[in-house]
């Protein structure tokens, strides 16, 4: 059940993402994966992967966020 929970927090966030344009590759991202055959909810799921990366990165190696690796990571997803 705490898998379900983090999903739906994480999906959360890239719908925020998403809606507040902030940051933009993550719009531009879901709509090309879109356009190359995913469904919204499979493109979305894919974002949320490369955030989870991006937040598992930041807590494990006590960094600070880097939005231009996020970008770079969501730019090479296919």
């Amino acid at each position: 059940m705490a898998n379900q929970n983090l999903k739906r927090i994480i999906l959360e966030v890239v719908n925020n993402q998403i809606r507040d344009n902030d940051p933009p590759i993550t719009k531009v991202t879901l709509e090309r994966l879109k356009k190359s055959g995913y469904t919204e909810q499979q493109a979305k799921e894919k974002i949320a992967s490369i955030l989870i990366e991006e937040i598992y990165d930041v807590l494990k190696n006590h960094e600070v966020y880097n939005e231009e690796r996020y970008a770079n990571k969501l730019s090479a997803l296919k």
